[in-house]
């Protein structure tokens, strides 16, 4: 079993981190292509990909994490500036 790091930016998961451009659309994409609503958006860190947070009913950013291993994505809310690494379950 691999040991959770204890401190912010000691996760091991953050070498798939890609340079990410912003993304264009402030909209969850499967949200909108499934007439659902959600909360917060969070950005994939990895591809870019925009998905709906763990607050909305459809949580698109983390099923994409489950099923690409892109797990580390950042808040694309105005005035926030974080990342989130869903394996670890931490701020990274």
């Amino acid at each position: 079993m691999t040991a959770h790091p204890t401190r912010v930016g000691e996760d091991p998961h953050l070498g798939i981190i890609m340079p990410v451009p912003p993304p264009t659309r402030r909209v969850c994409p499967e949200c909108l292509r499934l007439s659902t609503t959600w909360v917060h958006l969070r950005q994939c860190l990895t591809c870019g990909q925009v998905g709906c947070c763990d607050s909305s009913p459809m949580r698109h950013a983390r099923a994409h994490a489950a099923t690409t291993g892109h797990v580390i994505v950042r808040s694309i809310e105005p005035g926030e500036d974080w990342r989130w690494c869903y394996v670890d379950e931490q701020f990274v």
